[in-house]
């Protein structure tokens, strides 16, 4: 039994534990940095913008995992099925990036001297701004995108940790965001046409365990010239009050219950496969291209296997209509951390 969050409060109580378990469709309980009872040293902070057309995509990170800042910016090309990744990493920022505590208001800004980032609110529009001379050998790159949201609803669940009840994970997932605008990498210009390109916002904000593992799906996108999108994931934390996993057509939600990945850990461009307990999420899954990274710095270890490419098959709406994807163009992975 799935609980749906549907009062409004504070996220977290008194004791820092979290006040209600569970998803909802929007950000109903409130977070406040200041109010967690945690080790400060184990908050972690994130925002992450992921943007796919046909022949290219975009990805933007400004994470503050307290100990470690992350300024990342990654390229995709699905023509050639190559991609490529530049960061900054900034030690001990322990909550100075002062990152918003709510997706709808307030700005991420990063001013570094490699790098600069913006994330802002303008006149109801999501208006990314990065610039990075250095990314890339030099190659360099920089754009301004704006993003408008096609969804009324958005995936949002609160999920704590049963061996500590001062760990807890408060996420928002924004689904088929409309893109226009470009990034020009190494002198060359790409352009988002929002008929074509959608994104999704990745916006995280709790105190993790230091030992996780997590596999997370997304895809956004047009079938029938109606937009539609999906959020799966599962692997950490304590979901029997609620899973993440979600459908999204014409901007209303459709909850699902639980879903698997059927991965080929050996050889992770081998097909995938998603199937659900009640048969409502049935993909296949051909890669394109596995976005693999290993940090392993003995303690602090992060692995990697974000890989991109189209899903194929058949989901079913809350009403029983049943919705085929032909090649969807999403990404699915497989993360490990020790931090």
């Amino acid at each position: 039994m799935q609980h749906e969050i549907t009062k409004a409060g504070p996220l977290l109580n008194a004791d820092g534990n979290l006040a209600q378990k569970g998803w909802a469709r929007s950000l109903m309980l409130t977070y406040k940095r200041s109010d967690i009872k945690a080790s400060p040293l184990r908050i972690k902070e994130w925002d992450y913008y992921c943007i796919l057309q046909k022949d290219y995509g975009i990805a933007l990170t400004v994470a503050d995992n307290s100990y470690m800042a992350l300024y990342a910016i990654n390229v995709f090309d699905f023509k050639q099925n190559k991609e490529i990744t530049d960061m900054v990493m900034v030690p001990f920022t322990m909550g100075k990036l002062h990152l918003p505590e709510h997706s709808a208001v307030g700005d991420t800004v990063v001013q570094h001297k490699k790098v600069q980032m913006q994330f802002r609110h303008v006149d109801g529009k999501r208006v990314l701004d990065f610039n990075f001379p250095g990314f890339n050998k030099g190659k360099g790159i920089k754009g301004h995108i704006e993003l408008e949201a096609l969804n009324k609803d958005s995936m949002v669940i609160a999920t704590p940790w049963k061996e500590d009840k001062l760990a807890f994970y408060y996420n928002q997932k924004i689904n088929c965001l409309a893109a226009s605008g470009e990034f020009i990498y190494d002198k060359k210009k790409y352009t988002f046409e929002p008929h074509q390109a959608l994104g999704v916002l990745d916006w995280g904000r709790g105190v993790w365990t230091y030992q996780n593992r997590w596999y997370w799906g997304s895809a956004s996108g047009y079938v029938d010239g109606k937009p539609f999108g999906f959020n799966i994931g599962y692997g950490f934390g304590d979901t029997s009050a609620a899973t993440e996993n979600m459908l999204f057509y014409k901007g209303v939600a459709h909850k699902l219950d639980e879903i698997k990945f059927v991965i080929n850990t050996s050889d992770y461009m081998q097909p995938w496969k998603f199937t659900s307990n009640d048969g409502r999420f049935e993909l296949d899954f051909e890669p394109a291209i596995d976005r693999y990274s290993n940090t392993n710095l003995i303690l602090l270890q992060s692995k990697q296997h974000q890989v991109f490419g189209y899903f194929t098959g058949t989901v079913i709406l809350d009403d029983g209509t049943p919705i085929k994807l032909n090649r969807f163009l999403g990404f699915a992975e497989d993360v490990f951390n020790k931090w």
